[in-house]
């Protein structure tokens, strides 16, 4: 199962489906190219995936997927 550690110490599993802390979402301009009856696969491979810790709600985000490093995101204080 895949695994990373976040900043704040846990680690973060996501290889699990459905997975719960993997969320995905979709640019509204890439969204707007589906028309019609849409393919839920099609629609799922358009979608990126990000992570959040349950711990510190950091978000990582998988912006060219999970081939490459996670772009770290904090809440602002």
């Amino acid at each position: 199962m895949p695994k990373m550690k976040c900043r704040c110490g846990d680690v973060l599993s996501y290889g699990e489906i459905p997975c719960p802390i993997e969320h995905l979402f979709i640019s509204d301009t890439d969204f707007d190219k589906f028309v019609g009856k849409i393919e839920a696969e099609n629609l799922y491979s358009t979608m990126k995936s990000f992570l959040k810790c349950p711990n510190c709600n950091r978000l990582w985000i998988f912006w060219n997927g999970f081939e490459e490093e996670p772009t770290e995101y904090i809440q602002a204080q």
